[in-house]
């Protein structure tokens, strides 16, 4: 009996562990499946130029690096998606990781865009980083950043 007694309550500490890790992995995959769709909606939302969208993914301190050394804040950011010279026709990503800490994620993958700027088409190939942060039970990016494989 008392060996039951000594061996019991490691038991129930390894059984309590188990359940702690199996639902942190269950929720951090939730949270990976939900920070893709949103990565996708972002996406979405620039391809429709809907900055509303994008206004409700992005943090109030966020910052934007663009491939070309261009660095922005939300205001910036926003105002660059309503410009009407500012026409993408295709925003794809694939290869795409997304790696969550705690409260934190990182999401990278490769990114295909195409559209016309002041009349002029363009055509990107790169890879991205964006950073979210999960705020009062949503996820908002607080940067983004992109590196271009071929213009």
């Amino acid at each position: 009996m008392s060996r039951i007694c000594t061996i019991l309550p490691a038991v129930c500490c390894l059984v309590l562990a188990a359940c702690a890790l199996g639902q942190s992995a269950t929720s951090e995959s939730a949270a990976q499946e939900k920070l893709l769709v949103l990565e996708h909606l972002w996406n979405e939302a620039q391809v429709n130029r809907d900055w509303h969208a994008l206004e409700g993914l992005i943090a109030e301190k966020f910052i934007n690096t663009e491939y070309d050394g261009e660095v922005s804040d939300r205001d910036k950011f926003l105002a660059d998606i309503k410009d009407p010279d500012f026409k993408p026709s295709a925003v794809t990503i694939r290869e795409v990781r997304v790696n969550v800490y705690r409260d934190t994620a990182i999401v990278t993958g490769v990114y295909h865009t195409r559209g016309t700027y002041s009349g002029r088409p363009y055509e990107h190939l790169g890879r991205f980083t964006d950073t979210w942060i999960l705020e009062d039970g949503r996820w908002l990016c607080v940067a983004s950043h992109t590196s271009l494989l071929k213009k």
